[in-house]
């Protein structure tokens, strides 16, 4: 049986996921990141990295038939079927520190750093999540520009858990640039 999770615009949640389920993230109203980390289940230190997924795909995209890996070099889930074919590897999680940074307005902020360490209860000091649905241009200089999502309303992704992960989830809370066209919105997660 289905079980359905819809995550609120600028909050995030906590889904333990089997191995061999399969995991649709749908960006429902289209243009909305969802900042996608997990860990095996009841093993904090073994976690999604992808700065091991690039090594591992040997590419800086993502695509249906690849690997995302644990920073154990272990596979974690496999990309069934992707109806975007964009998503950010690069950046970490928002936090108050960025808003700050970019914006002046980190005092308060909702961020998916908070969001994905509270629905965790940990504390971790920086996450790196695979970016679902963020469209990050990388420039031949080696430079990069955060773009508009071209995710539209109903969108999806498809994973299979390899391993029996626990997601902390957070629906991106930048609404001061492109990244989330310029607003935030909730997302569905459906595990079966």
């Amino acid at each position: 049986m289905n079980k359905e999770y819809i995550i609120p615009a600028c909050s995030g949640i906590k889904i333990d996921v089997r191995q061999g389920q399969d995991i649709t993230v749908i960006d429902m109203e289209g243009g909305q990141i969802v900042d996608f980390f997990a860990e095996l289940t009841g093993k904090p230190n073994e976690f999604l990295s992808t700065g091991v997924t690039i090594d591992c795909n040997e590419s800086l995209k993502l695509k249906i038939g690849d690997i995302i890996y644990t920073n154990l070099y272990r596979p974690m889930m496999k990309i069934l079927s992707d109806d975007v074919g964009e998503h950010d590897l690069f950046h970490p999680c928002c936090r108050p520190e960025m808003y700050e940074f970019f914006y002046h307005n980190g005092e308060g902020h909702s961020n998916c750093f908070d969001n994905i360490n509270n629905a965790l209860d940990e504390h971790r000091a920086i996450i790196t999540p695979v970016n679902l649905f963020m469209h990050t241009r990388i420039n031949s200089s080696g430079s990069i520009s955060v773009e508009t999502p071209v995710s539209k309303a109903g969108d999806k992704i498809i994973l299979k858990a390899l391993l029996d992960i626990t997601f902390g989830i957070a629906a991106c809370s930048v609404s001061e640039s492109k990244c989330n066209s310029g607003k935030c919105s909730p997302v569905k997660v459906i595990i079966g």
